[in-house]
């Protein structure tokens, strides 16, 4: 059997999928799996010992490109794949599988896909309350307890990692991430971060503040704050080296963001911060994680900026509350 799986867009997401990937390798062990993902994601999925092969998808967030994904399809359809499972649910996401020509597309009703899946699944929301379940219940029946993300990461390369940024190899970081893609409303204050990494760090537990490019500023600014106890390295490392940075910390404080899951799928100590998301639907599965969600009316609203201008949700989340969960 030849399986693809079209991959969700955002890092946390492809975290949440990698269960689905082992249910399919435990029940089709000889099955070869490919993934057709964004190449920001690549760096997950060569991690991840289900996978096979990763194809380039090189459509952005919310591009559709009907040409582009028609070529695309005909090109995979030399590759004879034997069924796919599309975990997106837009209705252009279902588009190269069928191009493709693959027997069996499977998927969730989603953007009415009448036709592009063959196999078409209906949600129940209350029966799958996790964004886990509804990709590894793709597979099939689910069992009583779901494999958890598992990344793979070395003392070699993690002592490479450290080379290329110039880093010392003998400390266990405390690491920050305080970016989110979604937006403001899912991102602890910089001050906050800043107090924390005054609490938190050492001569042999320095802090390292990890995330991309778009993460610079705000990295600089905990930098600033932080009274050279902190290190920003935004922008600064490559994604399979956030993951090596990532899994050598002692410990990892995170928003609610891509970043937690790689933290989560390392099994490293975290902490992680919730304002306007929930970690009723996408909480970091692991047991080395402790959630901190507000205790307010208007949270989780679900929104990229505070509706009612406060931020509450974050801003009410004392340092001294999070350094008391790491220290827990």
């Amino acid at each position: 059997m030849k399986l693809l799986v079209v991959a969700p867009s955002w890092i946390g997401d492809t975290i949440l999928a990698q269960p689905l990937l082992s249910l399919i390798r435990a029940r089709q062990p000889d099955a070869r799996i490919e993934v057709l993902a964004a190449d920001w994601c690549a760096p997950l999925l060569a991690r991840m010992a289900e996978v096979d092969g990763v194809i380039s998808n090189p459509f952005g967030h919310g591009e559709f490109r009907f040409g582009a994904r028609h070529a695309l399809g005909r090109r995979l359809a030399s590759a004879d794949f034997d069924l796919a499972y599309v975990l997106p649910n837009s209705w252009k996401s279902a588009l190269v599988p069928w191009f493709a020509g693959i027997p069996r597309r499977i998927g969730y009703h989603g953007e009415a896909r009448y036709g592009l899946l063959n196999d078409r699944r209906r949600l129940d929301k209350t029966a799958l309350p996790l964004q886990v379940q509804r990709y590894a219940a793709l597979a099939g029946p689910l069992p009583a307890e779901l494999p958890r993300p598992c990344l793979a990461s070395s003392a070699e390369q993690q002592q490479a990692a450290r080379d290329a940024l110039g880093l010392p190899g003998d400390s266990p970081p405390v690491v920050f991430c305080p970016g989110a893609e979604y937006g403001p409303a899912k991102r602890w204050p910089a001050r906050h971060f800043a107090a924390l990494a005054r609490q938190a760090a050492s001569r042999a537990n320095p802090v390292w503040i990890i995330g991309s490019a778009k993460d610079h500023p705000v990295g600089a600014e905990i930098e600033a704050q932080a009274d050279g106890c902190a290190i920003n390295l935004c922008g600064r490392s490559t994604l399979a080296q956030a993951i090596d940075l990532i899994a050598s910390a002692r410990s990892v404080v995170s928003n609610d963001s891509g970043l937690m899951h790689v933290a989560a799928a390392l099994d490293r100590p975290l902490v992680a911060l919730y304002g306007s998301s929930s970690p009723a639907f996408t909480p970091p599965l692991s047991p080395h994680a402790k959630i901190l969600a507000p205790d307010l009316a208007c949270s989780p609203c679900f929104k990229r900026e505070c509706p009612l201008g406060h931020f509450d949700c974050l801003n009410r989340l004392d340092p001294q509350r999070v350094a008391d969960a790491m220290d827990a």
